[in-house]
């Protein structure tokens, strides 16, 4: 299938889910790329110490502000990037139908197949946004091989 709508869908859409649409949109130019969250700190910028983690990577995310997820964004979306599994299942409950195309956003970043959850680093030290940040860039280019 070839994909052209991406959703990456975090928590809080304020750390995690903005950051990684940041470095896929770097990656993959031709790939509309959106991000929201579950519970949506409606408004918000992007966290200061991911901000800074993405600057380093050359990203700006000072435009983005969270965005609760719809179910028209689910809908438009080819194929929804979540963080967790307990993400993916919340997903089956909003829109059932979308579960066959929601995905670990850490999904080839193991050997067993199953993928790697990428923790949420909300309000926690600068070492745990740095180890989430050194996930999201692997995991962004793992995708970039495979949807490039």
């Amino acid at each position: 299938m070839q994909f052209s709508h991406l959703l990456i869908v975090c928590t809080g859409n304020v750390c995690r889910s903005p950051v990684a649409g940041a470095l896929l949109r770097a990656r993959l130019p031709h790939l509309t790329i959106e991000s929201a969250g579950l519970s949506a700190l409606v408004g918000q910028g992007v966290e200061p110490l991911a901000t800074a983690l993405a600057e380093g990577e050359g990203l700006d995310v000072s435009q983005h502000r969270a965005r609760q997820i719809t179910q028209e964004m689910i809908q438009q979306a080819d194929l929804v990037l979540v963080m967790s599994e307990g993400q993916r299942l919340a997903m089956a409950k909003l829109a059932p139908a979308a579960i066959g195309k929601t995905l670990l956003f850490g999904r080839w970043l193991d050997d067993g197949g199953k993928g790697e959850e990428i923790p949420d680093p909300y309000h926690k030290s600068r070492e745990a946004f740095g180890h989430v940040h050194r996930q999201l860039v692997r995991a962004a280019d793992a995708w970039q091989s495979r949807l490039g």
